[in-house]
């Protein structure tokens, strides 16, 4: 795991979009460190070894230790841009965290006991509707993910973004509403409806043809 959560960059001088394509020829991604009150440095990073990282979901928001030379830096990673057509990453941003300055960092939801709750033994579908969120903490209280316990969970029921369990010290930023459905179970009656539909119009043709 400490493997994913590091990253090993070089500094970079040139800029512009010149020196950014002669750097991808060369395997490098380039990217950007800035914040926490310091000046932005420029970097580049191996193109196989980000995208390896990036596979791993822990990657997108968990504290990454950055190594540039001889020092290292606690980033988290803000951006990321990839070629709209081709398998390519074009560049990478990495915010600087301060131990005393709450971040604001977009989290996976993770839906616990989905398959054995009542509703999906019942034949419930089940409805994602949120797959990540928005949360602010300070650097050491930030969570890996969130976790949607689906145990109790009947047709019918919804767990709204306002009844989500956060850890301590971590709160929800504002950018959905409190009463935004996270996760829903409901009955496949538009299917059953279909079909019903269907064997009433066949009795239909017969009792015609008759």
């Amino acid at each position: 795991m400490s493997d994913l959560l590091e990253i090993l960059a070089q500094p970079r001088s040139d800029t512009g979009k010149g020196a950014s394509r002669r750097l991808r020829r060369t395997g490098l991604v380039p990217g950007i460190v800035y914040g926490a009150n310091a000046e932005p440095v420029m970097i580049s990073v191996r193109h196989n070894e980000l995208e390896r990282q990036l596979d791993h979901e822990v990657f997108y928001s968990s504290l990454l230790d950055l190594k540039l030379g001889d020092q290292t830096t606690k980033v988290v990673l803000k951006d990321l841009q990839r070629h709209p057509a081709k398998p390519f990453l074009l560049h990478v941003d990495f915010l600087r965290v301060s131990s005393d300055e709450k971040l604001r960092l977009t989290i996976p939801i993770h839906f616990l006991n989905q398959e054995s709750c009542p509703g999906v033994k019942l034949g419930g579908k089940v409805s994602h509707n949120v797959t990540e969120i928005e949360v602010s903490c300070l650097p050491a209280d930030l969570p890996e993910y969130l976790a949607v316990d689906m145990a109790e969970m009947n047709q019918g029921d919804i767990v709204h973004v306002s009844e989500l369990k956060l850890p301590p010290n971590v709160e929800l930023t504002h950018s959905l509403d409190p009463e935004t459905p996270v996760v829903m179970i409901y009955a496949p009656q538009a299917e059953s409806t279909g079909e019903e539909g269907a064997d009433d119009a066949e009795g239909g043709s017969e009792t015609a043809a008759n």
